[in-house]
C-alpha cells in the first residue's frame, strides 16, 4: 500500500492517513512522544492542527512514518520550491515606467557605441544608468529572467490553523466507493483521487457505477489488468466504447471531436506578435497526434466489444450516428471489416453492415422532424420515451408548445429522472426564462462563453415567463419531496451546520484544477480575517529552465463603471501591488509571481469587486502543475527585502492546480467581495493571452448564477421537511449530523442526491 498516495488523497478531505484501527487508540493517554510533539510543530508551521482523536493515534505509528507524512505536507503546500520573485521587498513599488522599458530597448538596440552606458547583466540585456533601480530586483528586469532563487518560505504567520481528522484505511475505502458511485461527473479533484485509489484497493463487486465518466477510469485499468471481458461488463453502448478509445488517445473522459481540438489547439498557440505565432504548426501536431494506430490486441478487444453489446444492430448504428464521422475513422484504423468476416463476430458484421447502409432512423431525427412539423403530441410522446433528453430540452418545449401542456407529460417522468438533472432544471429556470439575462455555456474545451435568451422568450409578457419559471421550481421541489419523502430512515433529530448554506450544489460544475490542500465545492465563501489578501503564482516545478511566461493579475471595479487593473503592464493600482512580471524559469524549481490587495484602500477608492486571475502569455494552455490561490491573516504577512519571498503555507487560505488534461489559456479563481470582506472560489476558464480578454459581464453572471444556486444547506432543509425531521444545535446529539468536514467530499454531497432518487 502507497503511504504517500492515500496521505495525498485524505489531505484533500483535511485528514491524516494511518493505517490503524480506530479501536487500537489509546484515547486516556495524556503523554505526547517527542516525534509527535515535533510532527504537530512542523503541521503548524503549515497552518494545520490535529483532532483529538488523531492527536492519541499518532502514538501509534513510527517516527519514520511521520517524517513521510510531513514530507508529504511539505510538497503538498509548496515549502521546498522556488518563492522568490522578481522584485526585492516589492510590497514598495520600484516606480519602474514604460520609458525605462523604452530606453533599455534602444540601449540594447544601438549599443554602447551610441552612448549608452550601464550594466550589462547574465541574460546579455545592457541596463542603462538612470533607468532600472538594479539593487532592487533578482533578475533583469527587461526580459524577465530571474538569477536568484530562494530555498525557503516564511512559516506561521497564519491566524487560524486549519483541523486535520484521522482517516484509516476503512475511511479511504469509503472515499473509495462514494468516488466510484457518484451521481454527478467527477471534477479534476476527484477524477485524481479515485485514479489514486484505484491502484491501491480492488475494485469492489458492489461498485454501482453510475456515471459514464468514471466508467472509463474503471475500464482502462481493467483493461491494464488484462480483465476485457470485465469491462465489457461496462461498456452498454457503442458510444462507450467509442468514448474509452478517445480517452486511451487524449486522456479526456469526454468525448471532444478531432477538428474542435485541432481548431482549439491553434487558438491556444497564436500570439499577439506575430513572430511568435505557432498556432499552423500546432494544430498540425495535433492532427498528426490525433491518427489513429492500433495494435492486433487492441483491435480483437474492440471487436470483442462490439460483438457482445446487448442491443441490436439497429439500434447500436442509431447510437453511433452522432459521431458517425468518428467511428468511421475509428472502424478503419481498428480493422473491424476485417474481423466481422471471422467466425463468431456475427454481431459485429450486422452492426457494420446495418451502419455502412444507414438502414436505420434516429430517435434525435424523428423529433426534429415532429418539431418542425409543430406536432406537439408527437414531439412529447417522443421526448417522454428518453426523460434525459427531454429534461435537456423542457424549457425550449414549454416555450413552443406552451407551459401547461409540457410540464403536464413531464411531469409524468419527473421521478424517473436523476437527482442531478431535476436540480439543474431548478437552478436554470430564473435565468432561463429571463430576457434581461445573459447565460453561460461552457463547453468541455474549457471556454466559456455567454448565450442569448431564446427568442421565443419574446412572444411571452414578464408574468408569464415568471409563471414558466415558478412552475419548473415548483415541479421540481415537489418530485424531490416526493422522493426525499419515500426513503427509510429511523432518523428523528438532524443537524445541519450553517456553513452549508453558503456552499452550493455541485451539479454542472466542472472542474479542471486539482485541489490538494482541501476540496471546496465552486461558490464556496472565504471569510477575509486581515485587512490584505495575497495573491500568488508558482509554476515550473519539474521544467528545466525555458522561457515560459505565466501572469498573475487582477481586474478592480470601481464607481462609474471603472476598471483598475493589476498586472505586468501597471504593477501598482489602486488598492494593490504586484511583485513584477517574470518571463522566464530557473531550472526545476519554478518561480513565483505576488499581488497583495490592500482593502482598507479599496474599500477607500469605493471599489466593489476584485477578480484573480492567471494565464498564459506564452503560447500554450497554463502550464501543467501551476499552482495559485491566495493568502490571508489577521496577523501582518512578510516581505523578504533580501529576495522578496512572501510565501507562508500557514497563511493560505485556498490552492489550486492546473491538471495535465487543461485546455484553457486563461482562470478566473476567485473575486473579492470588498463590502462583505468574502472571497467567492469559482473557476472560469477564458482563452485571452491577458488579463484584458477576461469578459467581466461573464464573470458577474457566474457569480449571479452561484448565488441563485441551491445550496447544501437548503436542500437538507428539504430532506428535513419531507422526513419530519427536528433540527437540533449540536452535531452531537443529532441522528444525522451534516457538517462542513462531510461536505469537504463533494462525491458524498451528490450521494444524498443518488439517495433521494431510490
Amino acid at each position: 500500500m502507497d503511504n504517500k498516495s492515500l496521505t495525498k488523497v485524505a489531505l484533500r478531505y483535511r485528514a491524516v492517513f494511518l493505517d490503524t484501527e480506530r479501536t487500537g487508540i489509546d484515547m486516556e493517554s495524556s503523554v505526547a512522544s517527542v516525534p509527535v510533539m515535533a510532527f504537530i510543530a512542523r503541521l503548524a508551521e503549515n497552518g494545520f492542527c490535529v483532532s483529538e482523536e488523531l492527536l492519541h493515534a499518532l502514538h501509534t505509528v513510527t517516527a519514520d512514518r511521520l517524517a513521510e507524512i510531513t514530507a508529504c505536507v511539505n510538497d503538498v503546500m509548496g515549502v521546498n520550491l522556488n518563492w522568490a520573485p522578481l522584485v526585492k521587498g516589492w510590497d514598495i513599488p520600484t516606480n519602474e515606467t514604460l520609458l525605462d522599458h523604452f530606453v533599455t530597448l534602444l540601449a540594447n538596440f544601438f549599443g554602447e557605441e551610441a552612448g549608452f552606458r550601464g550594466t550589462t547583466l547574465p541574460c546579455g540585456h545592457l541596463i542603462p544608468e538612470g533607468t532600472f533601480p538594479l539593487e532592487r530586483y533578482n533578475g533583469c528586469p527587461f526580459c524577465g529572467t530571474p538569477f536568484k532563487t530562494a530555498d525557503y518560505v516564511y512559516k506561521g504567520q497564519g491566524s487560524k490553523l486549519k483541523e486535520l481528522r484521522l482517516f484509516t484505511v476503512s475511511d479511504m475505502e469509503h472515499v473509495f466507493k462514494t468516488l466510484l458511485s457518484s451521481a454527478t461527473p467527477l471534477d479534476a479533484t476527484q477524477k485524481d483521487s479515485l485514479e489514486l485509489l484505484l491502484r491501491e484497493f480492488p475494485l469492489p463487486d458492489d461498485a454501482g457505477i453510475k456515471m459514464k465518466e468514471t466508467a472509463m477510469l474503471v475500464v482502462r485499468l481493467l483493461v491494464v489488468q488484462d480483465r476485457c471481458d470485465e469491462a465489457s461488463a461496462l461498456l452498454k453502448t457503442p458510444t462507450d466504447i467509442l468514448r474509452y478509445l478517445w480517452y486511451e488517445k487524449t486522456g479526456y473522459v469526454q468525448i471532444i471531436e478531432p477538428r474542435t481540438l485541432v481548431a482549439h489547439a491553434q487558438k491556444l498557440y497564436s500570439h499577439i506578435w506575430g513572430p511568435l505565432d505557432r498556432g499552423a504548426d500546432a494544430a498540425e501536431e495535433m492532427r498528426k497526434n490525433l491518427r489513429l494506430k492500433y495494435s492486433r490486441k487492441a483491435c480483437l478487444r474492440v471487436a470483442r466489444w462490439l460483438n457482445a453489446l446487448p442491443m441490436t444492430a439497429r439500434q447500436a448504428a442509431e447510437n453511433m450516428n452522432p459521431k458517425r464521422g468518428m467511428w468511421v475513422r475509428a472502424i478503419r484504423a481498428l480493422r473491424l471489416a476485417e474481423y466481422a468476416h471471422k467466425k463468431g463476430f456475427d454481431r459485429l458484421a450486422e452492426i457494420l453492415d446495418v451502419f455502412y447502409r444507414q438502414d436505420y432512423t434516429t430517435w434525435q431525427g424523428r423529433v426534429d422532424k415532429a418539431r418542425s412539423e409543430n406536432d406537439a403530441d408527437k414531439t412529447l410522446a417522443l421526448l417522454k420515451e428518453r426523460p434525459g433528453l427531454f429534461a435537456r430540452c423542457l424549457f425550449a418545449s414549454m416555450l413552443r408548445f406552451g407551459s401547461d401542456r409540457v410540464l403536464a407529460v413531464f411531469e409524468d417522468i419527473a421521478d424517473s429522472l436523476p437527482a442531478r438533472l431535476l436540480l439543474s432544471l431548478g437552478n436554470g429556470a430564473e435565468a432561463y426564462f429571463n430576457t434581461r439575462e445573459s447565460r453561460l455555456a461552457r463547453p468541455i474545451t474549457g471556454v466559456v462563453r455567454q448565450i442569448q435568451p431564446n427568442k421565443l422568450l419574446a412572444l411571452y409578457d414578464d408574468n408569464t415567463r415568471t409563471s414558466m419559471a415558478e412552475a419548473v421550481t415548483d415541479l421540481y421541489k415537489t418530485s424531490m419531496a416526493r422522493r426525499f419523502a419515500a426513503q427509510d430512515t429511523v432518523a428523528k433529530t438532524i443537524f445541519i451546520e450553517p456553513e452549508l448554506y453558503h456552499i452550493p450544489v455541485s451539479v454542472g460544475d466542472r472542474s479542471s484544477t486539482i485541489q490538494d490542500m482541501s476540496c471546496a465545492l465552486t461558490g464556496t465563501r472565504f471569510p477575509v480575517a486581515g485587512d490584505a489578501v495575497r495573491l500568488f503564482l508558482q509554476w515550473g516545478q519539474g521544467l528545466e529552465e525555458q522561457n515560459l511566461d505565466m501572469d498573475l493579475s487582477c481586474l478592480i471595479a470601481l464607481p462609474e463603471a471603472r476598471v483598475a487593473e493589476c498586472s505586468f503592464r501597471y504593477l501598482t493600482c489602486v488598492g494593490a501591488k504586484h511583485s513584477g512580471d517574470i518571463r522566464s524559469i530557473p531550472d526545476m524549481v519554478g518561480t513565483a509571481e505576488y499581488i497583495e490587495l490592500s482593502l482598507p484602500e479599496l474599500v477607500a477608492a469605493g471599489a466593489t469587486y476584485v477578480t484573480f486571475t492567471c494565464n498564459a502569455y506564452s503560447v500554450g494552455a497554463l502550464s501543467p502543475n501551476l499552482v495559485v490561490g491566495w493568502m490571508d491573516s489577521a496577523y501582518e504577512m512578510k516581505v523578504s527585502e533580501d529576495d522578496g519571498v512572501a510565501y507562508d503555507p500557514s497563511c493560505v487560505q485556498h490552492m489550486v492546480r492546473i491538471s495535465e488534461g487543461n485546455l484553457s489559456k486563461g482562470l478566473v479563481f476567485g473575486v473579492l467581495d470588498v463590502a462583505k470582506r468574502e472571497i467567492i472560489w469559482l473557476e472560469m476558464p477564458f482563452t485571452a493571452q491577458t488579463v484584458s480578454g477576461v469578459d467581466s459581464s461573464s464573470v458577474e453572471v457566474l457569480l449571479h448564477r452561484l448565488e441563485s444556486k441551491l445550496t447544501v444547506g437548503e436542500l437538507l432543509d428539504m430532506k428535513a421537511k419531507a422526513q419530519n425531521l427536528t433540527r437540533v444545535e449540536s452535531a452531537g446529539e443529532a441522528d444525522e449530523a451534516y457538517t462542513y468536514e462531510w461536505a469537504l467530499n463533494p462525491a458524498e454531497v451528490t450521494k444524498l442526491l443518488e439517495a433521494s432518487s431510490e
